[in-house]
C-alpha cells in the first residue's frame, strides 16, 4: 500500500508518487543534443521506471530538441492508466551551446502543438513555461499558457526558474499547479518559494536535486561528507538518497524529479521515497 506522505495531488486532480523521474539526460552528449544514442536502453529504462511505480516523468521540448519526447513516447505510449507526462515550452535550442527563451505566444502554441504530436497526447497533463524570456512580457507568455488550457491542449500550467513575485503575477492570469526552480540541500535560496508554493497547494519540482550543474555528470550530494555522509552510514543508505530524502522531508509539496542514464542509479533513487529521516538527523542536515 502506498504511503499517503509519498503522493501529491497534482493540481488537486491527478494523484502522483513524489518521486519521479526526469528524462532530460536520455539526450545525445554534449549539451543533451541530438537522438540518444542508447535507444532501445532508454526504452528500458522508462519502462524500468514505471515498473516501480514512478508516475510522474519531466521532460521539455528543448531535449534534444524533440528527441527526448519522441523517446518517451516511443517507449510508454499508449500511456499506462496513472502515469502523467508533463513537458516544457519557452526555451529553443538549435546546437549543443546555443540555448535561448523564447516566450513570444505563437512560438508557445508551436512548441505544445510539436509537444503533442512527439508525446501522442491530446491533452499535455502539465505543461510548464521553461523560463522566462526577457524580451517578452511575462504576463503575455502566461496568457498563452491560459489560451492553451482554455482550449484544452493542456490541462494544469506549471512555471519554471521563476522568482515569486512571477509565480504570484501569473496566479493572477491562470491556476499555477507547479513551479521548477534550482532547489537542493546545498542550495536554499528558493526557501520562500518552496514555503509559499506549500500555502498555495502548488506542487515544487527541484531540478538539480544532487546539487549536479546543468550538463555536468558529477553531482556533489551524491558523494558527500560531513552530516550527510553521517546520515547515510546510520540508514545504509547512500549519501544521495539522503539528500533526496531530506528533500521530500523539506516539504509535502515537494516532487522529485532526479534523471538518470542508469537502472541501478533509478533503483536507487526510488528508495530514497522509503528512508524515514529521524528529527535530528534532518535537523544535522539542515544545518550544513
Amino acid at each position: 500500500m502506498t504511503n499517503p506522505a509519498n503522493t501529491w495531488l497534482l493540481g488537486g486532480d491527478l494523484p502522483i508518487l513524489r518521486l519521479g523521474y526526469g528524462a532530460m539526460r536520455l539526450c545525445a552528449q554534449p549539451g543533451n543534443f541530438g537522438r540518444y544514442p542508447d535507444w532501445k536502453g532508454g526504452k528500458r529504462l522508462l519502462r524500468r521506471a514505471v515498473e516501480l511505480g514512478v508516475n510522474f516523468i519531466d521532460t521539455a521540448h528543448p531535449y534534444g530538441p524533440g528527441w527526448n519526447e519522441e523517446l518517451i513516447a516511443d517507449a510508454l505510449a499508449p500511456y499506462p492508466a496513472g502515469v502523467i507526462i508533463t513537458t516544457k515550452g519557452g526555451v529553443e535550442k538549435t546546437a549543443p551551446d546555443k540555448v535561448f527563451p523564447d516566450g513570444h505566444p505563437a512560438s508557445l502554441r508551436r512548441f505544445c502543438q510539436d509537444s503533442l504530436q512527439r508525446l501522442k497526447l491530446d491533452c499535455i497533463p502539465l505543461y510548464q513555461l521553461h523560463r522566462p524570456d526577457p524580451n517578452v512580457p511575462f504576463a503575455e507568455s502566461v496568457a498563452a499558457f491560459a489560451a492553451l488550457r482554455a482550449e484544452g491542449k493542456i490541462r494544469h500550467v506549471g512555471l519554471s526558474n521563476v522568482t515569486l513575485d512571477q509565480v504570484k503575477e501569473a496566479q493572477g492570469i491562470v491556476p499555477i499547479t507547479s513551479v521548477q526552480n534550482r532547489y537542493n540541500l546545498l542550495e536554499r535560496s528558493d526557501d520562500p518559494i518552496v514555503d509559499y508554493c506549500a500555502e498555495q497547494n502548488i506542487a515544487y519540482l527541484p531540478w538539480g536535486p544532487l546539487a549536479a550543474k546543468p550538463f555536468a555528470p558529477e553531482a556533489p550530494l551524491a558523494q558527500g561528507s560531513g552530516a550527510l555522509s553521517q546520515v547515510a552510514s546510520e540508514l545504509g543508505a547512500t549519501t544521495g538518497q539522503v539528500a533526496l530524502a531530506w528533500l521530500l522531508r523539506r516539504s509535502p509539496n515537494i516532487i522529485l524529479i532526479p534523471g538518470t542514464t542508469s537502472v541501478v542509479h533509478l533503483e536507487e533513487n526510488v528508495v530514497a521515497a522509503k528512508l524515514q529521516l529521524s528529527d535530528p538527523q534532518f535537523a544535522a542536515l539542515s544545518s550544513m
